[in-house]
């Protein structure tokens, strides 16, 4: 009799349908918001203006959609904790609010960028497990979070997660032009899961992650990412990659 194949298996058949994002509850009063007001302007008979706040509550949200992501799992595995485009791998120091003892250490990191347009999911995931180590807000401007300045100039939130296996990974939520809020859902302490919602970020913005020494990116400038499922990298493993834009 053939050995039953294990249910986590990836060869496992099973039905996958498509399935209508959700709104997150961090975004419905600003879609029901809309909405009235969308409403509002109809029972005036403005119907011009009615119409194009149509479209607006639509993106509203659409922009807070939180869909289900299913995410590889491997303790070496590093994910992508946002939805974007990759437009910034560089070698710097970390922050240095998440620099010290039991944290970080000193010398450099490859940090990768991820940034965010208005039209990408922001919800924010844990591109590890382990347990949520530090929290770090700091106030700052709202530049254009493309630029590599963003990371010491604007609004930013700064989290480090350290897996079971004594691995640090530090990311730094940024906010960008038209982002006017940071959120994050969990707290120093916490235990999470690769892929956990663990952040959001309000109307466009970027994400920075910091790869330990030994460690190199498993994507490419240009690149899009997918929040909690795009492998960033392998901890430990520097595959070199290159590529090109066609």
């Amino acid at each position: 009799m053939p050995a039953l194949e294990k249910p986590d298996s990836p060869l496992t058949t099973t039905n996958v349908k498509w399935r209508f994002p959700s709104v997150h509850p961090e975004g419905r009063k600003f879609a029901v918001g809309a909405g009235a007001i969308t409403l509002f302007a109809f029972l005036l008979h403005w119907q011009m203006l009615g119409w194009l706040l149509v479209g607006l509550t639509i993106w509203v949200a659409a922009f807070f959609r939180d869909p289900v992501r299913t995410t590889p799992r491997g303790d070496k595995l590093v994910i992508a904790p946002a939805d974007g485009l990759i437009t910034l791998i560089a070698r710097v120091p970390p922050p240095p609010e998440l620099r010290g003892a039991g944290l970080l250490a000193e010398g450099e990191f490859t940090r990768v960028s991820i940034f965010m347009s208005v039209f990408d999911v922001h919800i924010n995931r844990a591109p590890i497990a382990g347990r949520v180590k530090r929290i770090a807000y700091i106030p700052g401007k709202f530049v254009n979070a493309d630029l590599d300045k963003a990371s010491e100039d604007n609004e930013r939130q700064h989290f480090l997660v350290e897996g079971t296996d004594g691995t640090a990974i530090g990311f730094t939520q940024i906010a960008g032009l038209v982002a006017r809020r940071i959120i994050a859902f969990v707290r120093e302490g916490d235990a999470v899961e690769a892929g956990q919602r663990v952040g959001l970020i309000r109307f466009g913005s970027r994400v920075d992650v910091y790869l330990p020494a030994g460690t190199g990116p498993r994507v490419l400038l240009g690149q899009r990412t997918i929040a909690g499922e795009t492998v960033l990298a392998e901890i430990g493993v520097d595959p070199g990659l290159t590529g090109t834009s066609q």
